[in-house]
């Protein structure tokens, strides 16, 4: 499966989220969306958000600076009839 990646870096909360969660939106359950932001705060808001969103936070690191999230699209609820 193919990753899409956000760059986030330089914008400070809400956008991270804001952006990531625009992104996932058009994306097929089970893609992979790898997010670099620099806002210390999204390391809490990104584990926030998969837990009430129910999406994965597959991984998470950090390297000079910058933060890696790897966010795994949920699968769509199944609708109502």
């Amino acid at each position: 499966m193919s990753e899409t990646l956000l760059d986030v870096k330089g914008m400070s909360c809400p956008l991270p989220i804001l952006r990531a969660n625009r992104s996932l939106r058009s994306m097929a359950a089970g893609e992979k969306l790898r997010v670099l932001a620099t806002d210390r705060a999204a390391i809490a808001d990104f584990k926030a958000f998969c837990q009430e969103t129910g999406h994965a936070l597959v991984a998470m690191s950090e390297e000079a600076g910058v933060l890696s999230f790897v966010i795994r699209r949920r699968a769509d609820p199944p609708e109502a009839s």
